[in-house]
């Protein structure tokens, strides 16, 4: 029986592995590519343990060789959404009276097997199935994963110790109760990791989960499931649930015990989702919780007294990392006039010595967009760019006969306001503009009105006195500010990560401040001392 009071193992970020040439890891890793490019996977819908194939089905092919297909995925249709609904609601009780300890239990072995036995399996269906570097997919995939799931544990044992003052004769306590309801949770392609963690964080607070990943990263995600059951996960807490979106709002989203939603995705997705919840308010048993962390159009604005030896290689990092597929990702920057010509030069040559191809080939520095749709969206932007009067394109160029391949591709705003300033392209195209040096405040007021967007951004500047004035006046531009460094990044228990405006609830992934939206607190009163009196001392004439 528990008599103590247990404290969770200290967080720590999981260390990145380098994958040397020579290295065990990257020898291992090799091999486990070799092994799922040979293979096709027979992915099913799973409700309470029970595997579900349907008739309904999609696939998961290699962006980079979009004709190799990965994977089949069963999707849930009116049938299987419906069950999933009342497998959350039945298992409801049993998952949120489970001990912390032991909840946490699940969620630490789960990390501790992502970053052991698992880390090759999942890191080479991000590979192929999301076209991530080796690198790209090992800091997502495999360690900001682990870092979710120790951090969580850590951050939901700091909220359930918060707890109110007592005065003499009273005990006050607080505790933590789930959602009055299940959880449903979207997520996006571009992070395996933001996968889990979409599922994991309401689940860790006693919450059932049901959980629709992404199609086009549906292999990786369905492996860090597998992961989930083998830590323990019991029946119900969390079901898997390949499937179309407006199926979703049909079936999941409309369902009056829908306690919360947890999303990472688009901007018109999200707000669709508050519409329908806006349409239905009524109807739930509760208000439901929507958290969501949406699009970006990341900056990076540079200050006269700028260094461009470093201010270049976060450009090309920060733009080009996993093709531009980041939320983070820098898609717009602004260069002082002074400096452009220089920046011009090293942009450009940096940007040539740049691979791209299949990620198998460690040697790639990028490679393929996730899918036709994608490709077809930002090829349309880089030809508009190269007809439009206000625009010029520096370099890039495209071809998807094989992959849905787009180079790193830098267009030359002669607008503030052009579009790819603007709006949001998710790819590996970044837009400059070049602004008169005696105009930066000015410049700095474009920046933070032009897009809708707020997630991340970062300034270089040498001058003290510069960084001020820039970092007070993109006061509400990013929820993750950067100086001297790129817009990309964020590490869990180092910068909690979203945005705000356009870009999300900024509910800080990784963070207390995102568990809290998945608990509905109950404040306790005891009264040690019950008093028999009824009348006040004020009451008596004297």
């Amino acid at each position: 029986m528990n008599n103590a009071i247990f404290k969770v193992p200290e967080a720590r970020n999981e260390p990145i592995l380098a994958y040397e040439p020579g290295s065990k890891a990257r020898e291992s890793l090799k091999l486990e590519l070799e092994r799922q490019s040979k293979e096709t996977v027979d992915i099913p819908v799973i409700i309470g343990r029970e595997e579900i194939f349907t008739s309904d089905t999609d696939t998961v092919v290699m962006p980079h060789q979009h004709q190799h297909v990965l994977a089949t995925t069963h999707l849930a249709g009116e049938a299987e959404m419906k069950k999933a609904v009342r497998t959350a609601m039945e298992s409801k009780a049993a998952w949120a009276s489970m001990p912390f300890e032991h909840r946490a239990a699940i969620f630490l072995k789960a990390a501790d097997l992502l970053a052991g036995p698992w880390r090759d399996r999942v890191n080479a269906a991000t590979m192929l199935g999301q076209s991530k570097t080796v690198m790209q997919s090992e800091i997502d995939a495999a360690c900001e994963l682990c870092d979710f799931l120790r951090y969580g544990v850590s951050c939901a044992e700091e909220i359930y110790r918060q707890q109110p003052k007592s005065i003499p004769g009273v005990w006050n306590r607080q505790e933590y109760r789930p959602l009055d309801g299940f959880v449903m949770a979207i997520s996006p392609f571009n992070f395996t990791s933001i996968g889990g963690n979409l599922a994991i964080a309401p689940a860790l607070m006693g919450n059932t989960v049901i959980w629709k990943p992404a199609r086009t990263a549906t292999l990786s995600n369905y492996y860090v499931y597998q992961i989930l059951l083998e830590a323990g996960l019991p029946k119900g807490a969390i079901s898997f649930l390949p499937s179309s979106g407006k199926d979703v709002e049909k079936y999941v989203l409309k369902d009056p015990n829908l306690g919360g939603f947890h999303f990472t995705g688009s901007t018109a997705v999200f707000q669709n989702v508050f519409r329908v919840v806006g349409e239905n308010i009524s109807t739930y048993r509760q208000y439901p919780r929507l958290v969501g962390e949406t699009g970006g159009k990341d900056f990076v604005f540079a200050h006269p007294t700028a260094d461009v030896d470093t201010l270049v290689p976060a450009l090309v990092r920060g733009a080009f990392e996993y093709q531009g597929q980041k939320c983070s990702a820098a898609s717009r920057a602004y260069i002082p006039e002074s400096l452009w010509s220089e920046v011009k030069e090293k942009l450009l040559l940096e940007i040539k010595k740049l691979k791209i191809g299949d990620v198998r080939d460690f040697t790639n520095f990028l490679s393929a967009v996730i899918d036709q749709k994608a490709f077809t969206k930002i090829t349309a932007a880089i030809e508009a760019a190269k007809e439009s009067d206000d625009a010029e394109v520096l370099v890039g160029d495209y071809d998807d006969s094989v992959g849905y391949y787009i180079s790193p591709t830098v267009i030359l705003a002669k607008k503030a306001d052009y579009a790819t300033m603007k709006e949001e392209l998710f790819g590996p195209v970044l837009t400059v503009y070049v602004y008169e040096d005696e105009k930066l405040q000015e410049t700095l007021e474009l920046c933070d009105k032009t897009s809708p967007y707020a997630l991340t951004g970062a300034i270089f500047a040498q001058d003290r006195a510069g960084i001020v004035e820039m970092e007070k006046a993109l006061t509400h531009a990013a929820g993750n500010f950067y100086i001297n460094d790129k817009p990309t990044g964020a590490v869990v228990g180092q910068q909690p990560f979203g945005g705000s405006r356009a870009s999300g609830t900024n509910d800080k992934a990784g963070s207390v401040l995102n568990l809290l939206r998945w608990v509905s607190p109950r404040t306790i009163k005891e009264n040690l001392l019950p008093s028999a009196d009824i009348s006040y001392p004020f009451m008596q004439e004297s």
